[in-house]
């Protein structure tokens, strides 16, 4: 089984999400799949309610705030994105990180408050340019997930997603080999705090300008179970063909 994710970002409102609902066809997928979207949320609540989805068609929230409620104008806190109809929230994704500053304490008490509301956090970690070529991916993504796995040690289920900010929305890509040598550094970690059973439970995406073309040489790789899809997601077709590539 394979997990096909799409990360909609800022894109697709209501209207446009409708539209990628009533236009998605999965038969291509293998039913052994797990198809995720996280659209934004003003688009939430029409993608999980919608006639039109296919039952398959998980839904994710992008984001949510650390605090069930309170005076945080413009976050949506766990439980609105549970009460909407999110089974998966995306935690940690670089641009937060990056372009909004969140850290990794914010990552961990925003995977704590996606446990608190029944949400199945999905966990992004990757490292930047700079931080490859100075030979700090391992530091980075290990820092990345220790700061939240005393929260996920107990949890019925989580995903990680590993995602090289020097490929998101660039067409660079990470070869096989860097995507394996990566992913086997988080599972050896897992495998470490949650013993070899344990983490082979955990799916370890990859997320960075994931194609229908290059899907299946990922999905190949040692130690990816998935890909985590950007800007290839939001064409119904090409999502799809996404899946349909990976087996």
């Amino acid at each position: 089984m394979a997990v096909i994710a799409g990360n909609w970002k800022m894109h697709h409102g209501p209207a446009d999400a409708a539209a990628f609902l009533t236009e998605f066809d999965a038969t291509s997928v293998s039913a052994a799949h797990e198809l995720i979207v996280f659209p934004p949320s003003i688009s939430l609540y029409a993608v999980a309610s919608s006639p039109h989805r296919d039952p398959r068609l998980q839904v994710g929230v992008q984001n949510v705030h650390w605090e069930d409620a309170g005076a945080f104008t413009g976050e949506t806190s766990a439980p609105m994105a549970a009460g909407a109809g999110a089974t998966f929230s995306l935690i940690g994704h670089s641009e937060r990180r990056h372009v909004f500053g969140e850290s990794d304490e914010d990552t961990r008490r925003k995977v704590e408050a996606s446990l608190r509301a029944g949400l199945v956090p999905v966990l992004c970690v990757g490292e930047t340019l700079e931080e490859r070529q100075s030979g700090a991916v391992e530091r980075v993504i290990l820092r990345q997930l220790d700061a939240v796995l005393g929260a996920l040690r107990d949890a019925d289920r989580f995903l990680v997603a590993y995602e090289p900010v020097w490929a998101i929305g660039t067409g660079e890509t990470a070869t096989p080999a860097d995507a394996s040598s990566a992913h086997g550094t988080l599972r050896a970690r897992l495998e470490e705090v949650l013993g070899v059973a344990g983490a082979a439970t955990v799916p370890i995406l990859y997320g960075g300008s994931v194609k229908p073309g290059n899907a299946l040489e990922l999905m190949s790789s040692v130690d990816v179970d998935g890909v985590l899809v950007g800007g290839a997601s939001l064409e119904p077709t090409s999502f799809a063909e996404i899946g349909a590539a990976v087996g």
